[in-house]
């Protein structure tokens, strides 16, 4: 009696399988540097948890929500007008639980994300940094790896794209981004591991406290109250999550 046929929940397959050392290898060195992002902070380091949310939506209710009453939940209306999408690109501090430089506009590029980590290392220029990301092209790029040689004086010429030096593929450019003696660094996900980037666990925060039942009736009041939810969520909310995995191998 315990089975429930009627319920069913999408589950994404993590490619353990195919290099399972490999995998949880990079999960361990996810989880550990969770557990020492405190002390990192002690010693001037920062470990951010970083990716994308696209496709916020400013949906306008056609008609205004009617209030929940004795006897009657909240009745949001079915109909939606559509003014636009966003895209967030956050920073979630691994050590504090707060929401760094937030980055919102219509687009995800190379150029966006890139822009995004210049504007993040500004206001620390000096600390070390190290981003929590997925593998994804843009976080990877020939922008990040000009800015991070730049950032840390590295002198040595990084190649051509596609052609040569550090710059030549995506795999030489990933090993270049994680070399930990980089003051400016980044550390990669395994591929189907979402769960695994801290940043999402907020996103879904965001959802649940605004986007969800809101109502927006521009792009520019979107992008307002986001920001207005982001900075009442650093003053009352922010703290860290509480990691309990510790990178051991997985079962499905």
């Amino acid at each position: 009696m315990d089975l429930k046929p009627h319920q069913c929940r999408y589950w994404l397959n993590h490619d353990r399988a195919e290099a399972p050392e490999q995998f949880d290898a990079d999960v361990r060195t996810v989880c550990t540097l969770y557990h020492q992002a405190r002390a990192l902070q002690a010693q001037g380091a920062h470990v951010v948890s970083t990716d994308e949310k696209t496709g916020i939506q400013a949906l306008e209710r056609a008609h205004p929500t009617r209030p929940m009453v004795p006897g009657l939940v909240e009745r949001p209306e079915y109909e939606y007008i559509r003014h636009g999408t966003q895209t967030l690109i956050g920073n979630f501090e691994v050590a504090t639980g707060q929401l760094l430089t937030p980055s919102l506009g219509p687009t995800r590029t190379e150029e966006d994300f890139a822009a995004h980590i210049k504007q993040t290392i500004a206001t620390a220029p000096d600390a070390g940094w190290i981003f929590t990301v997925d593998r994804l092209n843009i976080h990877q790029s020939e922008s990040l790896v000009r800015l991070v040689a730049s950032h840390c004086g590295i002198a040595d010429d990084v190649g051509v794209k596609g052609l040569s030096g550090v710059l030549q593929s995506m795999a030489t450019r990933a090993a270049f981004l994680q070399d930990p003696q980089h003051r400016i660094r980044f550390v990669y996900t395994p591929k189907h591991t979402s769960w695994l980037n801290q940043i999402e666990l907020w996103f879904s925060i965001l959802v649940r406290r605004l986007l969800r039942r809101a109502s927006f009736s521009s792009v520019v009041e979107l992008r307002e109250r986001i920001l207005d939810f982001i900075d009442y969520f650093n003053r009352t909310m922010a703290k860290p999550f509480k990691w309990t995995y510790a990178g051991r191998p997985l079962t499905a």
